[in-house]
C-alpha cells in the first residue's frame, strides 16, 4: 500500500495535530504491507519535522510544499491542487490529519479525515463567530466528501453521532491516536531560569475550551493563600490563540508576570522532561477530543488533575484527580490541586492500546477495506456489461 498523509497546517510548532500525523506515520512504518508513505508539510514545517524524532526510514518521502502560509492559501491547496498532486504520485489512499476542504470526488483514490473533535459546533469561541461558521463549512464538506472518518476516541464518536447525518456516521470508525512512552528526555531544563523550584504543568493552546484562565485563577488562589510552595511556578506549554490576550490581561492582573511561564515549540524530548520534572500536570479543559497531554502523563508517571469530561474519562480512566466544573470551578480546581500535591508519585501508567503496534494493524485494516472497495466498484464499471445487465438498462 501507498500512502499519502497530508499535515500541512498554519502552525510552524508542534501541537496536537501536528504530532497525530508524525505519530500516524511512524505507525504506518511498522506495517510490512504499507511500502510507501508520502508526508506532505508546508516549508515553514520543516524545523518542527526534524526535531520530531521520527526515525528515518527508506519508505518515507517528504514534500514540503511551497506554498503561503495563509489559510486562504492552504485551503486552495487542498481543494484545487491536491487532486493533481494525487495524480502525480499514484498513492493507493489519501489520509488528510484534520478536517480541510477537499474535492475527494477529484481525487482518483479513497480518501480517510482523522476527526479530533467537533469544535465549531461544541464551542465556536475557540475560532470567534465568523471563522466558527466558516470552520463548519469546511467541516461538514469534508466529512461528507470523504471515504471513511477515522475519531481519535469514542467521545469524538458520541459527538459525531450528535451532530452529523446518519450518512456520515456510517463512514466513522475509532482509531486512538498514538501515544508511546518516550524513550529519551532532554537532559537541559527547557524552562529559563530554573533552579529546581517546583512548578505545575499545563499543555494547552490558547483556546477557549483550553480554560487556560480558570487553571491562572486556582493558581493565583494557592500562592494568594499561602497553599503551595510560593516559588511554585505555573508552566503553559502550547502555541498561541485567540485566548492570548485574555490569558496576558490575567496574568498582568494577578500580579504572575515571573510565576507563569509560556513555552511552545518544545522538541519532545524537552516536552518529555517537563512532564518528569512537574509536580503535577493541569488539565482543566471544558471539552476535548482526546486528551493526549492525560495519556503522556499518565506513560511519564505523572500526577494529573483534570476536568471531569468524557475523553478524559476514557483516556485516563481511575488514574486522574477528576474536577467537575460547576458553580464553584475555581476553588474545586485549587483544592484538587492541594490534595494531588500530597499524594505519593505515581509510576507510569502502560496504555498498550494507544501502542504504534496495535493501532498500526487498525490503519492497515481501515486502508485494506477501503482499497479494496474501490478496487471492486473500479472492475464492476470496467468490466463488459452481461446481456440481462443490458436489457434491464434498455427497459429503463
Amino acid at each position: 500500500m501507498r500512502i499519502l498523509v497530508t499535515a500541512v497546517s498554519h502552525s510552524s510548532h508542534i501541537s496536537g495535530v501536528q504530532r497525530h500525523a508524525l505519530n500516524m506515520v511512524r505507525c504506518l512504518l511498522l506495517d510490512t504491507t504499507v511500502t510507501k508513505v508520502y508526508l506532505v508539510l508546508g516549508t515553514w514545517q520543516r524545523e518542527m519535522f526534524e526535531t520530531s524524532g521520527l526515525a528515518p526510514d527508506s519508505r518515507l518521502t517528504l514534500h514540503y510544499l511551497e506554498i503561503r502560509r495563509s489559510s486562504i492559501a492552504r485551503n486552495l491547496w487542498y481543494y484545487k491542487d491536491l487532486p493533481k498532486f494525487v495524480a502525480q504520485l499514484q498513492p493507493d489512499l489519501v489520509h488528510l490529519s484534520y478536517p480541510m476542504p477537499v474535492n475527494a470526488a477529484a481525487i482518483s483514490c479513497p480518501t480517510v479525515l482523522t476527526l479530533h473533535d467537533l469544535y465549531p459546533y461544541e464551542i465556536p469561541r475557540n475560532f470567534g463567530l465568523h471563522q466558527a461558521l466558516f470552520n463548519r463549512v469546511i467541516l461538514r464538506s469534508c466529512l461528507q466528501s470523504v471515504d471513511a472518518i477515522a475519531c481519535v476516541s469514542d467521545a469524538t464518536m458520541a459527538r459525531l453521532n450528535q451532530f452529523a447525518s446518519s450518512a456520515i456516521i456510517r463512514k466513522a470508525t475509532r482509531i486512538y491516536n498514538c501515544v508511546e512512552q518516550e524513550s529519551s528526555s532532554s537532559t537541559r531544563s527547557p524552562l529559563p531560569g530554573w533552579e529546581g523550584e517546583p512548578f505545575l504543568l499545563t499543555v494547552a493552546q490558547h483556546r477557549r475550551n483550553k480554560n487556560i484562565p480558570l487553571l491562572l485563577a486556582a493558581f493565583n488562589r494557592l500562592l494568594r493563600q499561602g497553599q503551595i510552595d510560593p516559588a511554585t511556578r505555573l508552566v503553559i506549554v502550547g502555541i498561541k490563540g485567540p485566548e492570548t490576550g485574555t490569558i496576558n490581561s490575567l496574568v498582568d492582573r494577578y500580579g504572575l508576570n515571573y510565576s507563569a511561564l509560556f513555552l511552545e515549540g518544545l522538541s519532545q524530548a524537552e516536552l518529555q522532561w517537563c512532564y518528569t520534572h512537574s509536580a503535577a500536570v493541569v488539565l482543566p479543559s471544558v471539552t476535548e477530543g482526546f486528551g493526549l497531554p492525560i495519556a503522556e502523563g499518565l506513560l511519564a508517571g505523572c500526577r494529573i488533575v483534570c476536568s471531569d469530561i468524557a475523553a478524559f474519562r476514557e483516556i485516563g480512566g481511575v488514574h486522574c484527580n477528576f474536577v467537575a466544573l460547576g458553580a464553584h470551578a475555581e476553588n474545586s480546581l485549587a483544592a484538587a490541586i492541594r490534595a494531588t500535591l500530597d499524594q505519593p508519585v505515581k509510576a507510569p501508567v502502560p496504555l498498550p492500546h494507544l501502542s504504534a503496534h496495535v493501532l498500526a494493524r487498525e490503519y492497515a485494516s481501515l486502508y485494506r477495506g477501503l482499497i479494496a472497495s474501490a478496487s471492486g466498484k473500479a472492475s464492476r464499471s470496467q468490466r463488459p456489461l452481461s446481456p440481462m445487465e443490458v436489457a434491464e438498462r434498455q427497459s429503463r
